[in-house]
């Protein structure tokens, strides 16, 4: 099981459509990756190409993870903004953010192109616009900062958006825009026959570097694998300690509705708020677009309210798009959010031969191809410009204030084992709903199915002890502290958990 067993389904489904059957017996490899989302598999099609055997593993459905959970946008344009980067982590770094965001989108549309890949791969424009009561000198400030690192961007008087008096914005050219399960399956149609061997329903419980240099990868059913270097791309990684205080999980909702064609600009829009929306188009098989519409994020485990702030979002879009149909698609997904904003991409502490990409932000898919080209790159020797970086064994000393205030939390979610719970029995936990329980000195996440039939079990993360909460929205357990999941019954679904939640 991963996130395919939460609860939602996005516009693009909720995994890849391959046979991937689990590991059932000791393997060797060249690399092997652990994580089947455009990450793993975008690391796994380099490699190949460059001649490696490569073995790729995942907890539940290939491109069943936080990729089906996206929507869609390839930009090149920082979400956080290329000033705030600038400022936290000096010209130099931001300028390799830069390239390597541009890389990615450059590559993504090299492959299809190479491959021949039927993916809704378009490159169009991007456009930041003012929101209401926020302030317009950032628009100044980002435009600056866009040109010191190399991004093109010029003014635009208005955002061509239908029921938007904003005022002037900032046009971004050569963004893009593609269906992300329909490239991944594209890609993994090219892994087989390249040497790469793709197995679902594995579970790794842990990766350590031998004497030797080689490395070890077991999983959950006592299979081995051993390989010359490994790939840790689960969104969080469950291999590390060190880079869970570098980054904060936030979950982010998007919606889908039908336009008709040629009544939105085919483009991607982004505003000023924090947290920002963000909307683009798809093309529908019917001859419409579909509108897809995020934001609304929280910190992961901090809310409840899912379903007005997908309300929210949906007032939201109906004012800017006023030909919006009826909402056909309700989804969420997890972004990891690093506190100097840039992604962990490279060599992992625990080891020479083993790498990690996390720290997504609200460009996962961008970042996951960047992730790519610069970890083959340090696997195969080659120089990657925009490599250093990203180093997940960075210093965060331009972001200290950030660095404390997200770990200041973390500790405080671990004093939440000290507060009552939020029932006082069972009885009253809604059918279909969890909730957590105080039981003596523990606390309990308990789950009652739609019969009313309890399921009871520690409330504490299996991976670092934090108190899990209740999603309405997806049917599961999040952790608020380093961003895993688990499903109703206690079985993790989301790194950097491995273990399930703990009987009671």
């Amino acid at each position: 099981m991963n996130a395919s067993s939460e609860r939602s389904r996005s516009l693009w489904g909720k995994s890849a459509t391959v046979d991937a059957p689990p590991l059932a017996a000791d393997a060797t490899a060249d690399v092997a990756v652990v994580g089947a989302g455009i990450a793993g598999l975008s690391v796994a099609y380099e490699l190949a190409r460059a001649g490696r055997s490569v073995i790729v593993l995942d907890r539940g459905p290939i491109g069943g993870g936080m990729t089906a959970r996206t929507t869609g946008h390839l930009a090149s344009e920082l979400d956080d903004y290329y000033h705030a980067l600038i400022e936290v982590r000096g010209i130099d770094a931001a300028r390799e953010v830069c390239a390597a965001q541009v890389a990615a989108v450059d590559r993504i549309e090299a492959i299809v192109r190479e491959e021949r890949l039927d993916c809704d791969f378009a490159r169009l424009d991007g456009y930041l616009f003012p929101a209401p009561e926020t302030d317009p000198a950032v628009l100044e400030k980002e435009h600056a900062a866009a040109r010191r690192v190399g991004l093109a961007v010029d003014w635009a008087d208005e955002p061509p958006i239908p029921g938007l008096r904003s005022g002037r914005g900032l046009r971004f050219p050569n963004q893009g825009r593609f269906h992300p399960l329909k490239y991944l399956n594209g890609l993994i149609g090219c892994l087989p026959g390249a040497g790469v061997r793709l197995h679902g329903g594995t579970t790794v419980n842990d990766v350590a570097e031998q004497e030797d240099g080689t490395v070890r990868v077991r999983t959950a059913d006592d299979a081995t694998v051993r390989a010359g270097a490994c790939v840790v791309a689960t969104n969080s990684p469950f291999n590390e300690v060190d880079v869970h205080y570098k980054q904060a999980p936030y979950r982010t909702y998007a919606i889908a509705a039908r336009v008709p064609r040629g009544s939105v600009a085919d483009a991607l829009f982004w505003d000023t708020l924090d947290p920002y929306h963000y909307v683009r188009l798809q093309p529908a098989e019917d001859g419409s677009d579909w509108l897809i519409s995020g934001g609304e994020d929280h910190k992961s485990g901090e809310a409840d309210d899912m379903e007005a702030r997908l309300a929210r979002l949906e007032s939201w879009t109906r004012t800017l798009f006023p030909g919006l149909g009826e909402v056909e698609h309700r989804w969420s997904g997890q972004v990891m959010e690093p506190v100097d904003y840039a992604a962990l991409i490279g060599r992992s502490p625990t080891g020479r031969n083993i790498y990690m990409a996390t720290g997504d932000s609200g460009q996962g898919l961008t970042n996951a191809v960047a992730a790519s080209l610069i970890i083959s790159g340090l696997i195969l020797g080659r120089e990657v410009p925009y490599g250093p970086a990203h180093d997940p064994q960075r210093a965060v000393r331009g972001a200290v204030k950030e660095f404390i205030a997200e770990n200041a939390e973390a500790v405080g979610k671990l004093a939440a084992k000290l507060t009552p719970g939020e029932v006082g029995s069972i009885e009253e936990i809604p059918f279909g709903e969890g909730a957590i329980l105080r039981q003596g000195l523990s606390k309990l996440a308990v789950y009652r199915d739609e019969s009313g039939k309890p399921s009871k079990r520690s409330a504490a993360c299996t991976h670092a002890g934090c108190i899990v909460q209740w999603n309405p929205f997806e049917k599961c357990w999040d952790c608020p502290c380093h961003g895993s999941h688990f499903a109703p019954d206690g079985t993790a679904i989301n790194a950097p958990a491995v273990a399930p939640l703990e009987d009671a």
